[in-house]
């Protein structure tokens, strides 16, 4: 079974399936096509991290596919140019590309099939297209006045005929063809075993024609959201240096059930603490979706998100307190601090400290395409998606793949989307800017450092259920995606719900934390929920001191789920809101 934000992307996954290939290598084929077939929500040189499972192991594992900082890129080196943040779009923001090392590291080592046979569906709707949705056209819209006036490579490539693209249009990226053409021959051209294949595209991506590309369009100065143009600090060199890491996840219990996550180079350990806090304030004693739930998750999130931005970070580069922050000594000890009503503060336990945020993002100075968290799909899906700082918004893809044999995988790519930063005309893909992550201030455990992993928002999920099933989940959503999966796991772990009554169920998020991009604003006392809760508990809530914003019926997330129950039934669930996302299987 394969499930996605984008119906192409799960035919294509479950095609390679149907051919008899693993769940590793319908992720690699599910993934290539979701970069070409949503590229306002990610790219062929964005970023994914993958949670995955196989059959035969107890553990699961993480394969890193978070690029690093460039070389050169330090805060001093910000300063110099008269910045105060990492500016949220353009080449000053890139780091090394690392979905698609993912990728290969995971076909190489767990896959059966070559990088040809994998990639062939992304080729295909990339040389001969595939229809626009709605969202794809508005995000092109969003930033059309910035393609025409300073992107001219965008505007080749996103304004045919000098427009924008109608919804249901075919839309064709040959450039992007080429590349994944070029990359596929020189796995055909190594020979050899499929391992040395994989290895050979592996190195005309980071050390051949791609890299040179790369480092020869960063170095011409681009218009990014600080309102300047700037030129870039990535080169070759460090495309060359990086790989993607394997590494063991985090996790918690949760009422039995066991709940992996990466580690605290992503947000993911945030979800974690969640729940160890739930579990400690004993949070089946409250009815599902009643406004005293609502209340307890959302304060539990707000200390949970100040620990975040407290003490997350590359772990190789700082020393993060993960043991301490996931006991359930620690979350007892923070959830005694939750009252009746909405805490106006945000503070950190363990002594940590917040960096300064900015509190009115407009005095910033937002920009078309910053930044990266949804708000959900807009009431009219042929417009884009704008914060209260006037900026539009990408966002962010999902995937997850169960096969025959009990393999599992969850990714969510993201980054390198169309709004991010200038399309390279020779590859027919845009950059990563998820350095806007880091902090320019010195002494911070996500403070700016060469070849250091960004603290990404990425937060792909694996759950071991009591009595031994395997689920992957996971949701686009910048900061919001280790909310949103709250409500999710609250629903099918404890009352009952099956996965696609969990995603169904109304959801709700916090917005009183800081962003964790590009202007890094923050909504004092926020509470985005969706409106299926019921007048009762907006009101209640209202009551409690949250500012309630209604974000209207079916908004919030977009939830894809896959795995195998104990028993060896197969399943898997897709989120209806937006009407893209899609579940198939047999």
């Amino acid at each position: 079974m394969v499930a996605s934000t984008h119906w192409l992307a799960s035919a294509a996954g479950m095609a390679i399936l149907e051919r008899g290939g693993n769940a590793f290598d319908a992720a690699v084929a599910t993934g290539l096509t979701l970069h070409v077939v949503e590229p306002h929500l990610n790219g062929l040189g964005g970023d994914v991290p993958i949670i995955a499972w196989r059959a035969e192991d107890d553990d699961p594992f993480v394969v890193c596919g978070q690029g690093v900082s460039p070389a050169s890129a330090t805060p001093e080196a910000f300063r110099q140019l008269g910045l105060e943040l990492v500016p949220g779009t353009g080449h000053l923001a890139a780091v090394v590309p690392g979905a698609f090392g993912a990728w290969l590291r995971m076909l190489a080592e767990h896959g059966t099939m070559t990088f040809a046979e994998v990639t062939a569906p992304a080729i295909h709707y990339a040389r001969d297209g595939f229809p626009v949705v709605p969202q794809i056209a508005a995000s092109i819209r969003s930033v059309e006045k910035l393609f025409r006036s300073a992107w001219p490579t965008s505007k080749e490539l996103y304004l045919p005929n000098d427009e924008v693209p109608a919804p249901g249009k075919l839309f064709r990226n040959p450039d992007l063809a080429r590349t994944l053409d070029r990359l596929a021959a020189a796995g055909k051209a190594a020979g050899g075993d499929r391992e040395n294949q994989v290895e050979a595209v592996r190195k005309a991506f980071y050390e051949g024609f791609v890299a040179e590309a790369v480092d020869a369009y960063v170095k011409q100065p681009v218009l990014d959201s600080s309102g300047r143009e700037h030129a870039g600090l990535l080169t070759a060199d460090d495309l060359a240096e990086w790989r993607a890491t394997v590494e063991r996840p985090t996790s918690v219990d949760f009422y039995g059930n066991t709940v992996y996550k990466t580690g605290p180079w992503g947000q993911g350990p945030v979800l974690l603490q969640q729940l160890a806090m739930l579990q400690a304030a004993d949070v089946t004693r409250l009815a599902a979706r009643s406004p005293e739930l609502v209340h307890l998750v959302t304060e539990v999130a707000k200390l949970a998100f100040a620990d975040r931005e407290a003490f997350y970070g590359d772990p190789d580069r700082v020393d993060v307190p993960l043991e301490k922050l996931l006991s359930a000594e620690y979350a007892a000890e923070r959830v005694a601090s939750i009252g009746e009503y909405a805490s106006e503060e945000l503070v950190p336990g363990l002594g940590g400290r917040l960096p300064h945020f900015a509190l009115h993002p407009t005095a910033v100075g937002a920009a078309a395409g910053a930044g990266e968290p949804t708000r959900g799909p807009a009431p009219d899906a042929s417009a884009p998606i704008i914060d209260r700082d006037g900026s539009t918004r990408g966002d962010t893809c999902h995937l997850d793949v169960v096969d025959r044999w009990g393999n599992v995988v969850s990714a969510t790519p993201s980054g390198g989307w169309l709004m991010s930063s200038p399309v390279i005309p020779e590859l027919g893909f845009s950059l990563p800017t998820r350095a806007q992550m880091f902090w320019l201030e010195e002494g911070l455990p996500s403070t700016l450092a060469p070849r250091t992993r960004p603290r990404t928002t990425l937060s792909p999920g694996m759950l071991r259920t009591r009595d031994g099933g395997r689920v992957s989940f996971g949701t686009p959503g910048g900061d919001q995606q280790d909310q949103w999966v709250v409500p999710f796991l609250l629903e099918h772990l404890l009352f009952g719900a099956d996965l696609q009554h969990a995603i169904d169920a109304p959801s709700w998020h916090s917005t009183h934390m800081p962003s964790s991009f590009y202007p890094r604003g923050r909504e004092h006392l926020g509470l985005h929920v969706e409106s299926r809760l019921g007048e009762s508990v907006l009101s209640e809530l209202r009551r409690r001191g949250h500012e309630v914003e209604d974000a209207g019926e079916w908004a919030l997330g977009r939830i894809s789920a896959a795995g195998r129950r104990a028993d060896g039934v197969l399943m898997a669930a897709a989120n209806p809101r937006g009407m893209q996302g899609y579940a198939v299987g047999r």
